[in-house]
């Protein structure tokens, strides 16, 4: 039997890494350009309730966000009001919203368009029924109360 050798090499080639930082450069790019941050700048307080059981939402590209709270701009006073994207409005703007947000939404998707209410703990009542009859107006019977998850100890 003979033996296998391993041949010598007089110089070992090693990996070409002179690319590399324009792949990571373009790597950076990519997810720069890809990634999208917070779209809307809050004008509304929003500490919204605690909840035991909550679900999350299946899919938020049909998905329209109004924020009801007191502003956090003290001198628009400490009245409840709502905000539309990022400008604060009156419930008689709500309808138009919506049709501009139902515009931009894929029409495969407006069977699943919902809107999310995002409601200050502090914010009046009226204020949001005022809320819901313009979504009844328009039509737009799903709506999902926005939360934050509460643990299911005992409550005080």
């Amino acid at each position: 039997m003979s033996k296998f050798r391993k041949k010598k090499s007089e110089g070992s080639t090693g990996i070409n890494t002179a690319s590399l930082p324009d792949i990571v450069f373009m790597l950076l790019f990519f997810f720069m350009v890809t990634t999208t941050m917070r779209e809307v700048t809050l004008k509304v307080k929003n500490n919204t309730p605690q909840a035991v059981e909550i679900e999350k939402l299946e899919r938020k590209s049909a998905t329209s966000y109004i924020y009801v709270g007191p502003p956090m701009d003290d001198r628009l006073g400490t009245a409840t009001r709502i905000q539309l994207n990022d400008q604060l409005a009156t419930p008689e703007q709500i309808l138009q919203f919506l049709e501009t947000e139902k515009a931009q939404i894929h029409t495969k998707d407006l069977k699943k368009f919902a809107i999310s209410l995002k409601a200050d703990i502090k914010s009046k009542m009226g204020t949001v029924t005022d809320v819901k009859q313009e979504l009844r107006r328009a039509s737009v019977f799903k709506l999902y109360y926005s939360s934050k998850k509460r643990s299911a100890g005992p409550q005080l």
